[in-house]
């Protein structure tokens, strides 16, 4: 009863237990581009050339803006410093003109002068307090609008500019994808390589400790040496430390490849390639348009829109060399106001005009400047054409290679046959007793090389597809 209990128990266990994720190559680069730091911040980046491409746009419309002020004065303000008495006219008909109002001496009837100035008979008073006005608090308000009429193709320039940024921003973004793909690729097959080697390694200790075992049975027998049990137990010995190190790699392969998928490094999962006989891709077309390639680069696509920014950026220097003109209007208020007399209430008005300005003269600084921007662009012309001849020897290069490794894998291919035959003709003659414990061992030896240099050979084909696929610009992702 009790192992029944246990049965069931190991079971149950059995059912519940999370079954072991499997990733495809695929899923390995979704998880990776969805996770990744830089990614993310490129992506950020091109969010941010968003925001300033709509900054750009809004130029062209007018830009509303309110302002208000407040001051405190400490004193009030007067227009006279005490009170003012001013003469008066009366109208005279007889020159048909205003005569001063003026005193007249009886005795001479000449108007009575006082310390050289003539004294009126009748004045005009103005009180000081008249002329003293509360500024104690002052407000001031005014909403102004300013649309810009012409600026010299300053705000096209600028649009420009910025879409070409945005477009910049969004290249930047692929280019790290395709190098975070191709870095996922490369670990991905790391892993299935590994896995395999560690399944050759596994197959390789079933072989070595088998013919230890047979020597072993033939040293009892008085058929062998036992230098050449020694000879074996070496080979095991180092067939069991190989093993080691494989498993040890897959580990690391593993943690390494986690990682780059934003995963937990001690995170178990399989990928969906180890155990598969056959590791091989299609081949790449042979012919080869770099016009094409061009055109597909994200890194010339970059150096391009970088040579259109330039270039919108003498224009930008150049309008600063042209008239500006701008139309502007405001409505305004204050308190106290002066619109119909001085006021401690809020007045309202509005005004309306144009802004025009000429540059005229800067010593050369303006025409010095959009000289500099022309070279700049210049430079970057330069560099996009060097850009293309490097491109143009990778494609070269990446395309050999590529060969240089189908070629090796059908090498390797025809090896891994001549491996097995040999190590088959190895074992029969060491049971019929025409060959020695060394002759299987070094079959052994050259089967196992066989088979890692095909799983090499295909891993390789495969990292030079995802290569050339990538400097092709034909990396699907």
């Amino acid at each position: 009863m009790r192992y029944f209990h246990l049965i069931l128990a190991l079971v149950f266990a059995s059912v519940v237990a999370p079954a072991q994720k499997v990733l495809s190559l695929d899923s390995c680069r979704s998880m990776a581009l969805r996770n990744n730091k830089e990614i993310k911040a490129a992506q950020v980046q091109q969010e941010i050339a968003s925001y300033q491409r709509q900054q750009a746009h809004a130029a062209y419309l007018p830009s509303v803006d309110f302002q208000g002020t407040y001051i405190y004065n400490s004193k009030k303000i007067s227009m006279v410093e005490k009170d003012e008495m001013l003469p008066t006219k009366s109208f005279n008909p007889a020159t048909g003109g205003y005569d001063y109002n003026l005193v007249v001496n009886p005795e001479t009837g000449q108007p009575l002068v006082v310390n050289g100035t003539p004294v009126p008979s009748t004045v005009a008073l103005l009180p000081k307090s008249a002329l003293t006005y509360n500024i104690h608090s002052v407000f001031a308000g005014a909403i102004t609008i300013t649309q810009p009429i012409y600026m010299g193709g300053k705000i096209k320039a600028m649009n420009e500019i910025t879409r070409y940024a945005e477009e910049l921003a969004r290249l930047a973004r692929d280019r790290k994808a395709e190098d975070l793909i191709y870095e996922v690729d490369a670990a991905y097959w790391q892993v299935v390589s590994l896995r395999a080697k560690q399944e050759l390694a596994k197959s390789y200790v079933e072989l070595v400790e088998a013919l230890d075992r047979d020597v072993a049975k033939m040293l009892e027998q008085g058929v062998a040496t036992k230098s050449t049990l020694l000879s074996v137990d070496v080979k095991v010995n180092e067939a069991h430390v190989d093993l080691t190190r494989v498993n040890n790699g897959v580990v690391l392969a593993r943690m390494l490849l986690a990682q780059l998928c934003g995963m937990p490094i001690n995170e178990q999962f399989e990928l969906a390639d180890e155990g598969s006989d056959d590791l091989m891709t299609t081949l790449n077309p042979a012919h080869v348009d770099m016009n094409e390639v061009y055109s597909r680069r994200a890194d010339v696509n970059s150096l391009v829109l970088a040579t259109k920014i330039y270039d919108e950026k003498a224009k930008v220097a150049r309008a600063e060399m042209m008239p500006t003109v701008a139309a502007i209007g405001a409505a305004h208020t204050s308190n106290p106001n002066m619109y119909n007399g001085f006021k401690n209430r809020f007045g309202f008005g509005f005004s309306i005009g144009a802004i025009v300005k000429i540059p005229l003269w800067h010593w050369g600084g303006l025409s010095n400047k959009y000289k500099e921007a022309k070279a700049e662009a210049r430079l970057k012309q330069l560099e996009l054409d060097n850009a293309k001849e490097k491109i143009e020897l990778q494609v070269r290069q990446a395309s050999f290679r590529y060969d240089e490794a189908y070629k090796t894998y059908e090498a390797t291919n025809a090896n891994l046959n001549e491996a097995n035959e040999n190590l088959r003709v190895a074992q029969i003659g060491f049971k019929e007793g025409v060959a020695t414990a060394d002759d299987v061992l070094t079959a052994q030896t050259a089967w196992l090389k066989a088979h890692s240099e095909k799983v090499d050979a295909e891993i390789d084909v495969r990292l030079c597809d995802v290569y050339l696929s990538k400097v092709l610009g034909t990396m699907k992702y």
